[in-house]
């Protein structure tokens, strides 16, 4: 099966790992948030905290995945968690205790490294030992993919007044149907070795203060990222001129994001990675800070549209800096970047929801969050003027 391998098979397996990975353990808890609130009395603080939970696994994940060197390890690690998503979600329906849905929610969190960091390592590995572009925009694609169906299959299930216990049940089977292919067609770093007449590239790593600087630059876009993707829902639910719409908000996020990564893709072959990073970032605080103004659905859509086109960017660009940067070996470098976007996240989600609860709405902290976005690409216009420095030194002298 791995001989045969595709570019088709390979990217097929990164979409089908993320939608179990980010859209099943991470995704399916933002539409069912507001369904866990209604029926089992969750409230905002406590939301934040299982979602606070969830990026502390995530960043667990992140550092175990960064700390193994041999591939083989990191390729079995991969599909453990294919599995432990399954059990994960399915064990949610078993309780009503805060305390055991925190520590499913972790190893959720764990699970989302999978698709995010182990599976992008082994296919941009592949794909450069293959002699095809170090790009990851159609393997990101899945990101948006998966919002989608989570959103869908909550939407689909609350037409049938299934309850919260029966969604997690049905999530855990999308997710085992999904791992299928995600097990099959992910590329074994054994068959990942370069073809005949291929050309060996040289790993060419940035300065430290580059690297210091890009990590607080990517711990805003994390800090951007999980305010809205944990709460939207939430946010329009509890807008009166808007009950009932949370869930296709949530769909069109991930509409906008499904191509996302493949235009940012040809965006940064014109403009470069950090000026389309620097882009990105902008665009995508206008998206967080919109429903912190205005109520109007048609806000609402292009709050969605900037947000979802933005957010998938920023983690695919960065990626693939690294295939760029450290092209024989780039998850060392994934992971680095990852741990700082992991960060955000833990301490965003918990902060967010406690002002929400103080203040009865989530403006506060969708002030805040395109405020961090904004410090981010502040961060992207000094590592510009030090790229741009570096041009000038390595090009040959006119005089």
């Amino acid at each position: 099966m791995q001989k045969s391998l595709t570019k088709t098979k390979v990217y097929l397996a990164g979409i089908c790992s993320l939608i179990v990975t980010v859209g099943v353990a991470r995704f399916s808890y933002t539409p069912l948030l507001p369904i866990m609130q209604a029926e089992t009395g969750l409230t905002e603080s406590v939301g934040g905290w299982l979602a606070t939970a969830n990026f502390l696994g995530y960043m667990c994940g992140v550092i175990l995945a960064a700390s193994l060197n041999n591939l083989n390890s990191k390729y079995m690690l991969y599909r453990l968690y294919l599995l432990l998503t399954v059990l994960s979600t399915a064990a949610m329906m078993l309780t009503t205790d805060t305390v055991i849905w925190s520590i499913l929610r972790f190893f959720a969190g764990i699970c989302s490294s999978a698709g995010l960091l182990l599976a992008s390592g082994l296919i941009l590995k592949w794909l450069v030992h293959n002699n095809y572009r170090a790009e990851l925009g159609i393997h990101f694609s899945g990101v948006g993919i998966s919002i989608i169906i989570t959103a869908l299959l909550v939407e689909c299930l609350l037409s049938f007044s299934f309850n919260w216990q029966f969604q997690w049940v049905a999530f855990a089977v999308l997710a085992l149907i999904f791992s299928i292919p995600a097990w099959l067609w992910m590329p074994h770093p054994e068959h990942s070795q370069p073809l005949e007449g291929a050309k060996v590239i040289k790993d060419r790593p940035p300065g430290k203060v580059f690297i210091m600087i890009m990590l607080g630059a990517y711990f805003c876009a994390g800090y951007g990222y999980v305010v809205s993707s944990t709460f939207i829902v939430d946010i329009i639910e509890g807008l009166p001129a808007l009950q009932g719409k949370g869930q296709w908000i949530f769909v069109l996020i991930g509409l906008a994001a499904t191509p996302a990564a493949l235009l940012w893709d040809l965006i940064a072959r014109k403009l470069g990675y950090l000026k389309s990073l620097f882009l990105a970032y902008i665009l995508q605080a206008v998206g967080i800070i919109l429903p912190a103004f205005s109520d109007q659905m048609a806000i609402m859509v292009l709050s969605a549209l900037l947000y979802g086109g933005t957010f998938i960017a920023c983690v695919s660009l960065v990626l693939s800096m690294a295939g760029k940067f450290f092209p024989s070996n780039p998850s060392k470098f994934m992971g680095k970047m990852t741990l700082a976007y992991g960060v955000a996240q833990i301490v965003a989600p918990t902060w967010t929801g406690i002002l929400a609860q103080s203040y009865g709405n989530y403006n506060l902290g969708l002030y805040l969050s395109a405020i961090v976005m904004c410090l981010g690409a502040l961060m992207l216009m000094v590592l510009m003027r030090i790229e741009s420095k570096n041009s000038q030194e390595c090009s040959p002298s006119t005089g």
